[in-house]
């Protein structure tokens, strides 16, 4: 059973292993290729430099919400330029996160709407960050036409009505650790109503630590408890899953 990591951050400082080390474990334990993404411009960088030593290691570059605050002039010249790397598949994440607002809101949707801008204007996929903040996410999408390379929201928690929202209007979903927590309804519920066409599975890497390592360090070859949650709540094969979940990656990012 191959498997992709949608989305990862393989060279977060909470790991005592190297990227490296983490990437050639997570490959030799069924992992096809990850998708390292970034949260700020150095983050970014590195993403990159990782993705050009590791064949099956791809990159995204973009501006957390979080990190809103410090995009000084001139960051979307730096992340255009780094969008010329072909190891470089998305631009995220971006988004807004109204649960810390470690940037305001008014900076966060300015730099969010920037970020899309660019991604419509190179054509690119996009990863989209979303925490309390549904109305106004949905309120700036809703203004850009559908995304033209395909998009996703990352570790989805909304309900299966703003899921398929979403789909209509151009969006792959993406389900995380929280999907295999005991109660987790919502991730769940969506699990189970929306078609494996319109999935992916990820990690997030090291945080949403899937059951049965919930409170430790999460890896991207942790992404199977993912993939065999969501087949035992479709009654499907965990092969399918993942065969389809890769499918659609490889799609929305093109490798």
């Amino acid at each position: 059973m191959k498997i992709i990591d949608s989305h990862c951050h393989i060279d977060n400082e909470r790991y005592k292993e190297s990227a490296e080390e983490i990437a050639e474990k997570s490959l030799k334990q069924g992992v096809k290729s990850m998708i390292n993404v970034g949260y700020d411009l150095n983050s970014s960088r590195n993403a990159i430099k990782l993705s050009d030593k590791i064949p099956q290691l791809y990159a995204a570059v973009g501006i957390h919400p979080h990190d809103a605050k410090g995009a000084s002039g001139g960051y979307l010249n730096q992340l255009c330029e780094m969008m010329k790397n072909n190891k470089v598949v998305a631009i995220g994440e971006i988004g807004l996160d109204y649960h810390y607002n470690f940037s305001t809101p008014e900076v966060q949707k300015k730099v969010f709407k920037e970020q899309l801008k660019l991604a419509y204007e190179l054509k690119s996929p996009f990863i989209i960050h979303q925490r309390e903040a549904v109305e106004d996410t949905l309120d700036i999408i809703k203004k850009f036409p559908t995304p033209p390379k395909g998009a996703v929201f990352h570790c989805f928690s909304g309900s299966v009505e703003l899921a398929k929202e979403l789909i209509k209007m151009g969006y792959y979903i993406s389900l995380g650790g929280p999907v295999t927590f005991k109660n987790a309804k919502k991730p769940k519920k969506v699990a189970q109503e929306i078609d494996l066409e319109h999935l992916l599975v990820e990690t997030d890497c090291p945080y949403l630590t899937p059951h049965p390592f919930r409170g430790k360090i999460n890896y991207p070859y942790y992404v199977k408890y993912v993939v065999e949650e969501i087949a035992n709540i479709k009654k499907e094969s965990p092969e399918n899953v993942a065969f389809q979940t890769l499918k659609n990656t490889e799609k929305l990012f093109g490798i």
